[in-house]
C-alpha cells in the first residue's frame, strides 16, 4: 500500500466509523461461529497498525505479521511484543500446524496469487483451525481507493469461494457485510466514475456523520452470518480444511 494509507490508518483507526464498527461485527461473528478453544493461538496476517489485535486478543493468544516497517512498529507497541514480517504467499518461518485461528482482514486482495497465500495459511492451521477472511466486494466498484491500496482485485462471493476451495479449504458462513450503507457507497463510486473525481481519501467524515455511520454499520453485528445479507461493500467468510 502507499505510505499515505498506513499514515491515515494510524491516525484514524481508533475513531473512524468503519474500523470501529467492523471490529464489533467481526468479534460477534467469531463468537457465534468460530468455536475456538480456550486460550486459542491466533495469528493476524497483514495486521497494519495493529488496530484489530485487542479485539482478537479476546479469543486467545495473538501473534501478528506486517511487512510495512512503520506500521509494524506501531503494531508491536500495541501488541506489547515484536510483530513478524513474513511475506505472503509463502509465509516463510511461520510455524506449520500451529494456529487455531488465522485472520486476514482486507489482505488477500493485495496478493497476486491469492490461492497460494490461502494454501500457506491452511498449512499453518492446527487441527480444527480456521481462517477468518474479509475482502472488498464487487469488481465494478474498483476506484482510486483500490489503486492507492495496491489491490489486485475485488471479489464476488463466487470468486472468493473459488479461491478458498482452490487452496484446499471449505468456505463457511460466506456472505456480504457493510450492506446497510452499501447504497451510499455505490452511489459515491458511480458518481466518482461519471465525474472523473474518484477520491482515495478515507479520512473520517465530520463527527455527527461519523457517529451516524458507525451506529448504522454496527447494527450488522446482529445480522451477519445469521441472515442472508443484501450486497455489501465487503465479504466475510470462515474457511477450514475440508
Amino acid at each position: 500500500m502507499d505510505r499515505i494509507v498506513y499514515d491515515r490508518m494510524a491516525a484514524h483507526d481508533s475513531t473512524h466509523w468503519w474500523y470501529r464498527a467492523r471490529r464489533d461485527i467481526l468479534a460477534d461473528y467469531l463468537t457465534r461461529y468460530a468455536a475456538l478453544p480456550a486460550d486459542a493461538r491466533i495469528l493476524e496476517i497483514g495486521c497494519g497498525t495493529g488496530h484489530n489485535l485487542p479485539m482478537l486478543a479476546r479469543f486467545g493468544r495473538v501473534e501478528a505479521i506486517e511487512i510495512d516497517p512503520a506500521a509494524r512498529a506501531i503494531a508491536g507497541e500495541r501488541l506489547g511484543r515484536p510483530v513478524g514480517d513474513a511475506p505472503l504467499p509463502d509465509l516463510p518461518g511461520i510455524e506449520r500446524g500451529a494456529y487455531d485461528l488465522i485472520a486476514v482482514l482486507d489482505v488477500v486482495e493485495h496478493i497476486a496469487d491469492d490461492v497460494a497465500a490461502l494454501a500457506a495459511m491452511r498449512e499453518c492451521l492446527a487441527p480444527g483451525g480456521k481462517v477468518l477472511i474479509a475482502v472488498p466486494a464487487h469488481a465494478w466498484m474498483w476506484s482510486a481507493h483500490d489503486v492507492v491500496n495496491h489491490h489486485h482485485r475485488r471479489y464476488s462471493k463466487r470468486t472468493l469461494a473459488a479461491a478458498i476451495r482452490g487452496a484446499g479449504l471449505n468456505p463457511r458462513k460466506l456472505g456480504y457485510f457493510n450492506s446497510l450503507l452499501f447504497p451510499l457507497a455505490a452511489a459515491a463510486r458511480i458518481a466518482g466514475k461519471l465525474t472523473g473525481r474518484e477520491d482515495s481519501d478515507d479520512s473520517p467524515p465530520p463527527g455527527p456523520v461519523n457517529r451516524l455511520f458507525e451506529g448504522i454499520f454496527r447494527l450488522e453485528r446482529h445480522l451477519v452470518g445469521r441472515v442472508p445479507m443484501t450486497p455489501g461493500v465487503s465479504i466475510v467468510a470462515l474457511a477450514e480444511p475440508g
